[in-house]
């Protein structure tokens, strides 16, 4: 078999991979995990059912690798907002308040972000204990590095960056994404003014100490 025909397969292959996600991913968010079957998947998908299971070995595997790749696509963003905001700037307050209203802009616009959060929430049962973990890890990794190099800058006192990265994103990112919503957004003006005094908060705790 020549590289060509390799090519042609796994191209295939991957495209029908990316259509079962895809078929999944909508089904589970409108219909629920146990009212999808995987012949309507199939169906959605324009593939056989015995390729679902081929491709997927069982349904709830499948919900698996949907919420992976959503949140793949959600990890991203957060690194995008790391690039664009916390690794080259004047003031670290402003960055961080940059950096918090990228994160709620992209993801209020995002629909991996928000099917992510639809199947994290209702479908937790029918995921395992690790990829939740696995989920914390990354979502604060990012975070967590450049918290541990403005440690060692002395941009800020962080002698456990991890826990840092925790009351960072509780004050500031997931105090957005808590308040109760009449329509699927806050005010922008609201929006900023939780994510400023969250910042503000956060840098009184975490400032470095000066010596008296």
């Amino acid at each position: 078999m020549d590289n060509t025909e390799n090519k042609k397969i796994r191209k295939g292959s991957s495209d029908k991979r990316a259509k079962i996600i895809a078929a999944a991913r909508d089904l589970f968010v409108s219909d629920g995990f146990d009212r999808s079957s995987v012949d309507a998947i199939a169906a959605k998908a324009g593939v056989s059912k015995r390729t679902v299971y081929d491709y997927y070995g069982d349904k709830q595997n499948l919900l698996l690798a949907v919420v992976e790749e959503s949140s793949s696509a959600v990890l991203d963003m957060i690194e995008q907002g790391v690039s664009d905001h916390l690794r080259e700037f004047e003031d670290l307050e402003q960055a961080l308040i940059l950096f918090c209203e990228q994160i709620v802009a992209s993801a209020d616009g995002s629909s991996d972000y928000n099917a992510l959060m639809r199947l994290v929430l209702v479908e937790a049962a029918y995921l395992p204990n690790s990829f939740f973990e696995r989920l914390d890890h990354a979502t604060e990794e990012g975070i967590i590095r450049r918290f541990t190099e403005f440690g060692q800058t002395g941009l800020l006192d962080v002698p456990d960056p991890v826990m840092a990265a925790k009351h960072f994103t509780a004050l500031t990112i997931l105090s957005v994404f808590n308040q109760p919503r009449r329509t699927r957004t806050l005010e922008e003006e609201q929006t900023n003014r939780i994510i400023t005094e969250g910042v503000r908060v956060f840098l009184c705790a975490y400032a470095p100490r000066t010596v008296q």
